[in-house]
């Protein structure tokens, strides 16, 4: 038997640096979508940011919220106190709180938080010092990605969780990084590749995708990636960068569907005839005359 799928709805900032907005997409992500997770982030902009960069335009001004780059992101940042409070409304709705910290500074706030689980973006996955951290002080589950990582530094990674004893909490995701990625950059057989190399020794494979659809879930999820991770969002055109490669709720809660039927379907047959198919085995078979 296929182990469940676990659907994580990605918001990450795609609340627009609105809390009720959050909040509502806690509330649909839980009761309308059925997703298992809803993801934010957390960052400490000042930190993760050298000086130039963070005084510097956006690279894309139409979705910007600030005057520089610095501005943008600390007017989608939530402070720990209201992550506090996503994580009660996720308790209240009945979804699991996540968020993908990209600092030291926001590993340890989120820690401080007790989540189920954390995530490192695969921008930050050589962010060694942070990593080190969580290992040492945070118990719960940490899922990381693998866009745009040189095989060399996934074996470090592994290595550095192995040698912590915390490999069996890894959840590594096959992914790759871009917004939204063209079906033939996908490389769906990166799941395969992992599996065999890694998934004697982590939690679990999983897949991030950044594409458009939910077809390639389903695949990604038949050739053994337990853990689905879609951007999410409640209307598509919205100003901001990831919203154009993120499913709105209908989209999340086909996707949810599908793995749930995939799920079903991944068998063999429990005998050589099913009941199902006796009554028209009686009536359609061949009989030689």
């Amino acid at each position: 038997m296929y182990k469940k799928p676990r659907l994580i709805a990605e918001a990450g900032c795609n609340h627009k640096g609105e809390l009720e907005i959050a909040k509502e997409l806690i509330k649909i992500a839980s009761i309308f979508c059925k997703a298992d997770v809803i993801k934010f982030q957390k960052r400490n902009n000042k930190e993760l940011l050298t000086k130039e960069q963070y005084n510097a335009p956006h690279p894309n001004p139409a979705n910007s919220y600030g005057d520089t780059y610095g501005a943008h992101r600390e007017f989608l940042e939530f402070d720990v106190e209201q992550h506090r409070q996503l994580k009660e409304w996720c308790e209240e709705f009945g979804i699991t709180y996540s968020t993908s910290v990209w600092d030291l500074t926001s590993a340890k706030e989120i820690a401080s938080l007790k989540p189920e689980l954390i995530k490192i973006p695969s921008a930050c996955n050589n962010h060694y010092e942070m990593l080190e951290w969580l290992c040492d002080n945070y118990e719960g589950e940490i899922h990381l990605s693998f866009g745009m990582t040189m095989h060399e530094e996934e074996d470090k990674i592994v290595r550095l969780f192995e040698d912590k004893g915390r490999n069996k909490d890894l959840v590594i995701y096959s992914c790759t990084s871009g917004y939204p990625v063209p079906y033939e950059d996908i490389a769906l057989l990166e799941i395969v590749r992992l599996k065999d190399k890694f998934g004697a020794r982590v939690k679990e494979v999983g897949f991030s995708g950044h594409h458009l659809g939910v077809a390639v879930d389903i695949a990604a999820y038949t050739l053994g990636a337990t853990t689905i991770e879609r951007h999410y969002t409640l209307d598509r055109t919205w100003k901001g960068t990831d919203h154009a490669a993120s499913l709105e709720p209908n989209g999340i809660r086909r996707l949810k569907n599908d793995l749930v039927a995939t799920n079903k379907a991944l068998s063999y047959k429990k005998e050589e005839i099913l009941d199902i198919e006796k009554v028209q085995r009686e009536k359609l078979k061949y009989r030689e005359r």
